[in-house]
């Protein structure tokens, strides 16, 4: 898959009016992203994707404290500023929803298990695991 590609796809799913606001919401979401993943699972997805997407995730510094998945759209909404919350989750799903499409199901497992509980309905996904 080519960056135009991945674009085309996020504008698709999120049903955006333009190239340029699906990147926005892509490049913003992969930022948040690239500090969540790490590791092995980051390695992976950074190979998997276009150059370009895993630019973005490899330059982030990983976070030192786990996020949870509200904190992360919070955080989507802050680069994406003036987003309300809801477009500010639409955003985060569509993206996480495509990315871990094009990943598949064992990257994506690997990385929802490296992410605290909440993740896996970003990335359009039933949580089917008990509470802890």
């Amino acid at each position: 898959m080519t960056w135009q590609e991945l674009v085309d796809r996020i504008r698709t799913a999120g049903r955006y009016d333009s190239d340029a606001e699906a990147e926005r919401v892509l490049r913003a979401v992969l930022t948040v992203l690239g500090g969540h993943v790490v590791g092995d699972e980051r390695c992976e997805l950074v190979r998997v994707l276009p150059a370009e997407a895993g630019a973005l995730l490899v330059t982030q510094v990983p976070v030192t404290e786990p996020v949870t998945a509200p904190g992360f759209v919070e955080r989507v909404a802050r680069a994406l500023a003036p987003l309300t919350p809801a477009e500010a989750r639409w955003a985060t799903s569509t993206v996480l929803t495509v990315v871990g499409a094009y990943a598949g199901g064992d990257l994506t497992r690997r990385i929802l298990a490296g992410l605290p509980r909440g993740y896996a309905l970003l990335f359009g996904l039933a949580d089917l695991a008990p509470a802890a």
